[in-house]
């Protein structure tokens, strides 16, 4: 007849139980000497992008500075219009849509812009592999 640590689902001491006895997270706890350190995860000179960076990370990094910095009066124009029309603002700011959809679509079809974002955006990598430290890019004032 097996006894009952052998019918138990977990070995001993991974229950936690009512006791806090040997929980999941004392025993994970033993293993930081293998968690390898943030900083310093790649090299600083690599220029290389992977697939995430190419595909998402930089034209990300386009559309936020083509809104931010390249088409404001669209995008306050448009606020503007949203704010006045409310739930009809699908129908009643269609000019203001189309004007502000064709002005990132211009700066998101830009070679030049997006050589650009690239190399800002390896600038940024570059100096966060350096130090460990992010670059500010989320501000809490942006406004979605």
């Amino acid at each position: 007849m097996p006894t009952e640590s052998e019918r138990a689902v977990l070995r001993d001491g991974f229950s936690g139980g009512p006791h806090g006895v040997g929980t999941l997270r004392d025993f994970f706890a033993s293993f930081q000497f293998l968690k390898v350190p943030r900083i310093f995860t790649g090299d600083p000179n690599d220029t290389r992008l992977r697939n995430v960076e190419k595909e998402i990370l930089i034209p990300q990094k386009m559309r936020d500075k083509a809104r931010d910095e390249k088409c404001t009066d669209l995008v306050a124009e448009f606020g503007v219009c949203c704010k006045k029309q409310g739930l009809l603002l699908p129908f009643l700011c269609r000019k203001e849509n189309n004007a502000l959809k064709a002005c990132l679509k211009k700066w998101y079809d830009d070679p030049d812009f997006r050589q650009l974002c690239t190399q800002e955006y390896l600038a940024d990598r570059k100096r966060f592999r350096e130090t460990g430290v992010r670059s500010n890019q989320k501000r809490k004032d942006k406004v979605i």
